[in-house]
């Protein structure tokens, strides 16, 4: 269940870096999880108020049209790293893992949501005139906390979670490969 917490917090990352974090944070502080040494830190109230703060400057930086692509193309090392962040860190216990390859997979499917997340935002801020920016990124805060949750708190959903995802991103590539055919 661990492998399967690991991986479900990463997607999210891909959104909102902020928000598994703080979930896999005060998931530690209050013995929900079991984080790997040394990142069970995170736990700490002092480490628990500067995620706090960096998702509120998040949130904000995401529902104003121009200020958004700025925090996506910062987000863009931040994201994918903090997804391989928590995976590794929420890994807890699990000794069949290998802690590089959890990195690199929570790295890879943050970043796949990441890129994904950074190229239709700017088609919805030009086709709402803006207006869109906030309604979108309201949804993809709520979808961040959601998948967080539900990755800690019954990791088995996480399977339908990556399955759909996965269906996405092949919808998307396949969506793409007819439009430049024609």
């Amino acid at each position: 269940m661990d492998l399967l917490t690991s991986l479900g917090l990463s997607i999210p990352a891909g959104l909102n870096a902020y928000i598994p974090l703080l979930a896999v944070a005060l998931a530690q502080r209050f013995d929900w999880l079991s984080l790997r040494p040394p990142f069970d830190i995170l736990g700490a109230w002092w480490m628990i108020a500067i995620i706090s703060v960096l998702l509120v400057v998040e949130i904000a930086a995401d529902k104003v049209p121009v200020v958004d692509h700025v925090n996506d193309t910062i987000q863009t090392v931040i994201r994918p790293a903090v997804g391989g962040v928590v995976a590794v860190a929420a890994s807890g216990n699990s000794t069949g893992a290998r802690p590089w390859l959890l990195v690199l997979v929570g790295v890879l499917l943050a970043g796949s949501v990441h890129a994904v997340k950074a190229t239709a935002r700017p088609a919805v801020n030009v086709a709402t005139v803006g207006v869109g920016a906030p309604a979108v990124s309201t949804v993809e805060d709520i979808g961040a906390a959601t998948l967080s949750v539900v990755a800690i708190a019954a990791p088995v959903l996480v399977v339908f979670v990556l399955a759909g995802l996965g269906y996405v991103l092949w919808w998307l590539w396949r969506r793409m490969r007819v439009q430049l055919r024609t």
